[in-house]
């Protein structure tokens, strides 16, 4: 009834890799985007939600109003953080992943965010 272990054995490993295929299967890759880019044609972006990288403009972040700025080489962004949980790391200077819609607000653009990544800083210092 049990069957051999080696038959038990193959059942689960045929079991986890169709479990991890479904899982890769199901994860739509994001496609990340620096400010310049966004900003060369935001109306090509606008009501879509993307996925921008860029750093935190110094003294940009107001938690009053929840915006602050992230830039890129060239090109700002604004960023409405109202409806996104602030991460640990989360200050000025720092390089963040943001994912949000693309809006124009009153002839600015603004990126609503709906999650805000940082990166470790210990994983770049030496």
């Amino acid at each position: 009834m049990g069957g051999t272990r080696a038959t038990r054995l193959g059942i689960v490993l045929v079991t986890t890799i169709a479990v991890l295929g479904l899982m890769m299967i199901s994860i739509d890759p994001q496609v990340q985007h620096t400010v310049d880019e966004i900003m060369d044609n935001p109306d090509e972006h606008q009501s879509q939600t993307i996925f921008v990288r860029g750093a935190v403009v110094n003294n940009s972040i107001d938690f009053e109003s929840m915006i602050f700025i992230i830039s890129g080489a060239e090109s700002i962004l604004l960023v409405d953080f109202t409806n996104a949980a602030v991460p640990d790391g989360f200050a000025d200077g720092r390089t963040v992943a943001v994912t949000g819609q693309l809006i124009e607000n009153h002839n600015v653009w603004e990126l609503s965010a709906s999650e805000i990544q940082t990166g470790c800083p210990s994983k770049y210092e030496s």
